[in-house]
């Protein structure tokens, strides 16, 4: 089976609607990591503090695991697993404070981890305990944060290394996790040259074998069941036209925050700004040319050397003064997706020195989605926040006053005219 695998993992990848092409090389994948792991820590401190509090509803682990919920469908419905049922009592974290703390201390435990052998030490620490509803849907968490170390978990990643491997892997159950793990490993090291060291390509593979997009290659596959089942592979991309909804959908998302960002770009140059393009945007095409046209190379020292630098440079757009001196503006684009890993890169900027300009922080996200923001503004996980002046600036406005404001405008007047304060 294993010359077969090799053609269907071949096939996934080059299918423009799998999760390698829609999720894996999606550029705000690699976005979302710094925020997430921040998000944890900040977690872990609220447990340790004893303020994390009795509810799962606007909590912080609410707002990590929902921006995670977020990245496309392979993590749609990761949030299931936190949600808290009363008939149930699961998961027992929020009435139980011991357990609670033991999950706490799980995620520091990970957080400060270098090697796989600490990591499943700590799963193996939590299971033993047997906490109620707290199973291996807390790997997403995991990967997160060693995305080399730990794969992702739901039902289509058990269900299609299940189908891959004639395995009886089970949901709930830790131990069955860490040797689904050790299985993934194994294929990842068999098929390197098509997959990635990051887990995430391997568990998106089984991912869309689970959903069926895919079928696996059936044991033992020889002679009429073999062609057959290459047969059916050839015509895959017709059957899976019941995905293309919300695929079409996301890659329309990705267009728009594109468009975005360049209106601000663009905005930004005519009024004097020098202006930076997000690390990861920079290549993306937009009419006819790259995102990066006419931007900063690279960011001045004086903002390389700060703290926060890795997650500043993946900030969506910057205008900084000509000397590049000062950052005047920082924009993140929020198309459809969580406000979180946005504010986390602002709070970067904001925190790590006083070289941004006070007034000058801005959400950019479509008009309908106003009320939205500041619903999540007001989020506990946010407490930090109120004293940075963010603005929200809707996409309307930006979009009628643009050109009077590259026109007529100078300085920081203009966009500060039609954006609002949260």
């Amino acid at each position: 089976m294993d010359d077969l695998l090799h053609v269907l993992i071949e096939r996934w990848r080059d299918d423009p609607g799998s999760t390698y092409r829609t999720w894996f090389l999606w550029e705000e994948r690699l976005k979302n990591f710094r925020s997430i792991r921040r998000g944890i820590a900040q977690v872990v401190e609220e447990i340790e503090a004893g303020t994390f509090g009795n509810l799962y509803k606007g909590s912080s682990l609410e707002t990590i695991v929902g921006s995670i919920a977020e990245q496309r469908q392979i993590f749609k419905g990761a949030d299931h697993a936190f949600l808290w049922k009363p008939k149930l009592r699961i998961p027992d974290i929020y009435e139980s404070q011991e357990n609670q703390r033991a999950f706490g201390r799980l995620l520091h435990h990970c957080s400060c981890c270098n090697t796989a052998q600490e990591i499943i030490a700590g799963i193996e620490t939590i299971d033993r305990l047997a906490i109620k509803g707290l199973g291996p849907a807390v790997a997403n968490l995991l990967y997160f944060l060693h995305p080399t170390l730990m794969p992702p978990f739901n039902t289509a990643i058990v269900n299609g290394f299940n189908a891959v491997t004639g395995s009886k892997v089970k949901l709930g159950r830790w131990d069955h996790y860490v040797a689904m793990r050790a299985g993934m490993l194994r294929l990842n090291q068999t098929y390197r040259d098509l997959l990635s060291n990051d887990l995430g390509a391997v568990a998106g593979f089984l991912f869309d074998v689970g959903i069926e997009r895919f079928s696996a290659p059936p044991v033992g596959a020889e002679g009429p069941v073999r062609d057959a089942w290459l047969a059916e592979l050839s015509k895959m991309r017709e059957t899976a036209k019941r995905f293309e909804g919300s695929i079409a959908a996301d890659r329309e998302g990705d267009r728009t925050h594109t468009e975005v960002q360049a209106w601000l770009r663009d905005l930004g140059l005519a009024i004097g700004y020098q202006v930076w393009i997000a690390a990861n945007d920079r290549g993306r095409i937009y009419n006819g040319g790259t995102l990066g046209a006419g931007c900063l190379d690279c960011l001045p020292d004086s903002i390389e050397s700060m703290p926060g630098a890795e997650s500043i440079r993946l900030i969506d757009v910057l205008w900084l003064d000509q000397d590049r001196a000062r950052v005047m503006a920082a924009f993140e684009v929020e198309h459809t997706t969580s406000i979180y890993s946005g504010i986390v890169r602002m709070l970067d900027l904001a925190l790590s020195s006083n070289l941004h300009a006070a007034d000058g922080l801005f959400l950019v996200a479509p008009d309908t989605r106003e009320e939205e923001v500041r619903t999540q503004i007001r989020r506990p996980a946010f407490s930090r926040v109120a004293d940075l002046q963010i603005r929200f600036l809707p996409y309307g406005e930006l979009e009628k006053h643009r050109d009077a404001i590259a026109r007529f405008g100078t300085g920081m007047k203009g966009i500060q005219a039609i954006s609002r304060v949260l």
